[in-house]
């Protein structure tokens, strides 16, 4: 087991992307806080509680898990989530930020509501998660974040709430990075695309179809969104880039669907890494992600490997 003894929370881990990460690493060992408010789609409230039917999945495997229902764009329960995890496990070691809702419209249409909604949940979301567990984090000298973007910070029709909050979390994951990185703690951020209520919807889908038909996508990157790309092909990269040993990636972002991973520079797509379809394996991305896809990335900090950093010295924990 990679994560054997460490403690996580997944937000938005009901469904989906989060579901998947909840169970990866809970089968690699880890105890998992597994938080999901079952809200629909957009953020309307359901007596649904999904979190119960994946912490029921985790322990039937042998697993520790719990779970919360708590919104993470509500500060002060935030907060209690994380002590939570802290109070149940011992400690926080790794954050894992997906939770996420859409409301699309065209910026005209677009209500206040349906702005402040999603950057609530998104960015301050975000903001509220890391800002309570850092604090922890600090006084152990350890931290795992990885924050959940998407491709739509490069901009996205019908989406300026969603696109504004994931370029907002690109930056808040960078000044993390920055801030947290002589304290043991890492900060990373993933565009993910699957196949999820987030993704796959008759109007994500007409959408697509416009967008073919008057030439704004290829017709190989209109295959490659229906291409059948499942969750579970998200949560391997997430599950190393929780492990001591990626300790020396820090501030990037990443883009991960089935067969690919990227990274980017200035929003581009950098250098890519490929497989045949089948699920990168935690092992594989442990020996080929530093030697291929991180070379000649632009530190956001500087490349100290941060085990050797805190066995001489360099790195403190916060007094």
């Amino acid at each position: 087991m990679h994560l054997k003894g460490k403690s996580a929370i997944v937000t938005g881990a009901g469904r989906g992307i989060g579901r998947d990460i909840a169970l990866l690493l809970a089968k690699e060992g880890a105890s998992v806080i597994v938080n999901d408010p079952g809200v629909g789609r957009g953020g309307e409230a359901t007596t649904e509680r999904p979190a119960d039917d994946v912490v029921a999945e985790i322990k039937a495997a042998g697993g520790k898990a719990q779970a919360n229902y708590d919104s993470v764009s509500d500060y002060q329960k935030a907060g209690a989530m994380v002590r939570q995890c802290v109070e149940d496990y011992g400690k926080i070691d790794i954050l894992v930020n997906v939770a996420g809702m859409l409301r699309e419209k065209m910026i005209w249409n677009m209500s206040e509501d349906d702005f402040d909604a999603v950057v609530n949940v998104h960015l301050k979301g975000h903001w509220n998660m890391s800002h309570h567990a850092i604090k922890y984090m600090r006084q152990a000298g350890y931290g795992r974040i990885i924050n959940f973007s998407s491709d739509a910070f490069k901009g996205s029709v019908g989406q300026c709430n969603y696109s504004a909050a994931k370029a907002g979390i690109i930056g808040l994951t960078r000044s993390i990075a920055k801030e947290c990185a002589k304290f043991g703690i890492t900060a990373n951020a993933i565009c993910p695309a699957a196949d999820t209520r987030m993704m796959m919807n008759d109007a994500v889908i007409a959408n697509q179809k416009r967008k073919l038909e008057a030439g704004l996508i290829t017709q190989e990157q209109y295959d490659r969104f229906f291409a059948g790309r499942g969750p579970e092909h998200i949560a391997p990269l997430i599950a190393y880039l929780a492990l001591d040993q990626a300790d020396i990636i820090n501030g990037h972002l990443f883009h991960v669907e089935k067969g690919r991973i990227n990274t980017y520079m200035f929003g581009d797509d950098y250098k890519s890494l490929f497989n045949d379809g089948s699920l990168f394996t935690i092992d594989e991305l442990i020996e080929r992600i530093p030697t291929t896809i991180m070379v000649g990335l632009t530190p956001v900090v500087p490349a100290v490997k941060m085990q050797d950093a805190v066995k001489s010295g360099e790195m403190k924990k916060a007094s």
